[in-house]
């Protein structure tokens, strides 16, 4: 694959009615990566993750996925090529199991849901426990749980997730960040916007920071965990 590159967003402009929040913004995810974007409110984070999966068109700009442009598809289409997207609210089925739950992310698969669900319980062993309890009842980590796994039953080539540790205790936090990992040692490239810059950038390979629908600064995790600027904007220093 040319230059590793699983997905790309080139000099993408979108938004909102006449409002452009992204102001040509570029990121890259390479095979086997985990890639954060970072930055304060409004920066446009979530926004790119709309864009990229295709629940916001780009105005300008183009999105490249395994090689194909896929600028401007709907969710249902992108899903199919091979891209799952867990964004921050309602991204979960609350009156249904667990079990439930993951059987609504085969939802294309003609066959092996079984074998997958089983698979995914077997990665997140608080689940299994929990399988046939209902969603709602379960607690703000497990329900994110139950979210990254249902976006995992189809084995997808980019995973995009929107927040996953907003609203979750520290000790949570921790879980789903371990989980993160976990997923990506499995050979998933992992795109994550996420409040949580010095968590988030400590497990990633690359970084990009946006301010303002631009990009402002992009380098290794670790490179971005100690760079001055990064450091006094967004990691409290």
């Amino acid at each position: 694959m040319k230059d590793n590159n699983v997905l790309e967003a080139k000099n993408l402009v979108a938004g909102y009615t006449d409002l452009d929040i992204l102001n040509g913004v570029s990121i890259e995810l390479k095979e086997d990566e985990i890639v954060s974007i970072i930055g304060p409110n409004g920066a446009g984070k979530s926004t790119l993750l709309k864009s990229i999966f295709g629940i916001l068109k780009p105005r300008k700009g183009k999105v490249i996925f395994k090689n194909e442009d896929i600028t401007g598809l709907k969710p249902n289409k992108i899903v199919k090529k091979g891209m799952s997207y867990v964004p921050q609210d309602k991204n979960t089925f609350p009156s249904l199991s667990v079990r439930e739950n993951l059987e609504m992310g085969a939802f294309i698969k003609e066959d092996g849901t079984k074998e997958k669900i089983n698979e995914i319980l077997t990665k997140f062993p608080d689940l299994k426990e929990k399988e046939n309890q209902k969603v709602s009842k379960l607690s703000g980590g497990q329900r994110q749980m139950v979210a990254m796994g249902r976006a995992m039953m189809l084995d997808p080539d980019a995973l995009l997730l929107d927040e996953p540790s907003a609203g979750l205790a520290p000790n949570l936090v921790d879980e789903v960040f371990q989980k993160i990992e976990k997923i990506n040692k499995t050979g998933t490239p992992i795109l994550v916007v996420e409040q949580n810059a010095r968590k988030i950038l400590s497990i990633s390979e690359r970084g990009y920071v946006l301010e303002m629908g631009e990009n402002r600064l992009e380098g290794k995790g670790k490179e971005l965990l100690n760079n001055e600027e990064v450091e006094k904007l967004y990691l409290g220093g």
